[in-house]
């Protein structure tokens, strides 16, 4: 959901940028090193305790083998990434070490890790430095309401000119029916023109899609490929990380923008990140 976080941990224990990581949503699990382990935690704040004290997120950090790693209350945001120097072992398909839960395909057996399950890391790549931090200035700041940038289009022809004045002119708020495939928000309604239909086509992370109600859904890492739903825009890649962070309750706010605009804010954020933390290969999202 986060690639930035993930693309984050990853580097600051020396992996490439596309190594499997644990996703964390809200509550963490207990984990038990069975050997001496180089981990990051990244994204959300999730109280990380080890031998019952605080242990520092956003930065490299060495594990005994022996050792427990404990979460408490989410204090900001909601998933959390947990990276181990060499990538958690799980097999590559179609690109991908993800798990995609609704097709029981990928990660570790398909689905979320359960009580008595037993991981392995692949070998370190590389050594990795102890002190390993991304600079304060680079971590994200995760609020309950976020103002998110996005590209108007592709069907805006289906929409009165009124609908984007609507969708930018107030908040809306994620409903408990929001999950990995899309966040269903609550707020004022989407006006479309008539009844008039389209071909279905792809979709993409980001993108949002306005049903016959009149209620956007802002579709997340698990939508499905293709939709009938008119899409009025889609978030920029930059701002895709603070979108994944959302908790039902939590508000958003639309403001738009251009795609060379949206373009300028991915390159700065890459070369930020790039200059803090060199990566291994070329940028990469899975």
């Amino acid at each position: 959901m986060d690639h930035y976080a993930a693309i984050v941990a990853n580097r600051l224990v020396g992996n490439w940028d596309n190594a499997a990581v644990l996703e964390l949503t809200l509550k963490g699990p207990e984990l038990e090193f069975e050997g001496d382990a180089h981990i990051a935690i990244t994204g959300a704040d999730l109280s990380p305790t080890i031998g019952g004290k605080r242990i520092p997120i956003w930065e490299g950090i060495e594990v005994s083998s022996g050792s427990r790693l404990c979460f408490g209350t989410a204090q900001r945001g909601t998933r959390s990434y947990l990276a181990i120097s060499g990538g958690i072992d799980v097999p590559l398909i179609h690109g991908s070490r993800s798990t995609h839960c609704a097709s029981e395909t990928g990660g570790f057996k398909g689905r979320p890790l359960r009580r008595g399950d037993v991981f392995h890391r692949a070998p370190r790549s590389r050594e990795v430095l102890n002190s390993t931090r991304l600079p304060d200035h680079l971590i994200p700041c995760y609020e309950k309401s976020v103002t998110i940038r996005f590209i108007p289009g592709p069907q805006r022809n289906l929409f009165p000119a009124t609908a984007l004045t609507t969708l930018t002119s107030t908040s809306y708020t994620v409903t408990p029916e929001s999950n990995r495939m899309g966040y269903r928000l609550t707020g004022p309604r989407i006006v479309r023109k008539g009844s008039e239909h389209f071909i279905s086509d792809c979709t993409t992370m980001g993108v949002l899609q306005v049903p016959a109600d009149g209620r956007p859904i802002l579709l997340m890492a698990d939508r499905q490929t293709t939709g009938g739903y008119p899409k009025i825009g889609c978030i920029i890649t930059a701002d895709l990380p603070l979108a994944a962070q959302l908790a039902p309750g939590d508000m958003i706010s639309f403001s738009p923008t251009t795609v060379a605009k949206a373009q300028a804010a991915l390159r700065e954020q890459r070369t930020l990140l790039d200059a803090a933390l060199p990566q291994r290969k070329n940028f990469h999202k899975d």
